[in-house]
């Protein structure tokens, strides 16, 4: 009896499990080279195990949610990947007040997969997820060059709220030597 094949458009989302970690830390990989327009290389052996041990901690951690889109055929086809922060308000008040946000850290889906329906999904479920620990506000990152996900994040109501900056530390300290502020 021959096998039916299936459909491209074919996925569940589960929760990720030890055996997907390293697939999602190949998607993590893809989406930097992707974000920084470099061309496909190897990451180092340390960076590897260092994004294994990140992801592996978010599984069983109440507050954070790693979950994939499988298709039966193709195996782990995309990731999101949220989590909990809490912060204590700073002002006076009577009662203490503990504003959670949601940080959407990851999120990726393989190239061929892409307008299937799986980005939606995976975001429906980290929504799911924030709105069960009780986020009112989910925050994220993407680079500025990175137009495809500023579309996307825009189109669902995320608006820059600031920049954000990063440079070496070597480079703060020799510029710290050498000009007066």
């Amino acid at each position: 009896m021959a096998r039916k094949k299936a459909s491209k458009a074919a996925f569940v989302l589960r929760e990720a499990r030890e055996g997907d970690l390293p697939v999602l830390v190949k998607f993590l990989a893809k989406l930097a080279l992707h974000v920084s327009g470099a061309p496909p290389q190897n990451l180092k052996k340390n960076e590897h195990n260092r994004l294994l041990d990140v992801l592996r901690s978010s599984l069983g951690d109440d507050n954070k949610l790693l979950t994939v889109a499988e298709n039966p055929d193709a195996g782990i086809i995309g990731m999101g990947y949220i989590y909990v922060w809490h912060s204590q308000g700073i002002w006076e008040q009577a009662e203490a007040l503990v504003y959670r946000s949601g940080i959407i850290d990851d999120v990726w889906v393989e190239p061929e997969f892409r307008n299937l329906g799986i980005f939606r999904a995976l975001l429906q479920e980290l929504v799911r997820f924030a709105e069960s620990h009780n986020v009112h506000e989910l925050i994220l990152e993407y680079a500025e060059s990175n137009k495809e996900a500023k579309a996307a994040w825009a189109k669902l109501g995320f608006k820059t709220t600031g920049i954000r900056a990063a440079a070496f530390t070597s480079t703060v300290k020799e510029a710290l030597a050498s000009q007066q502020l």
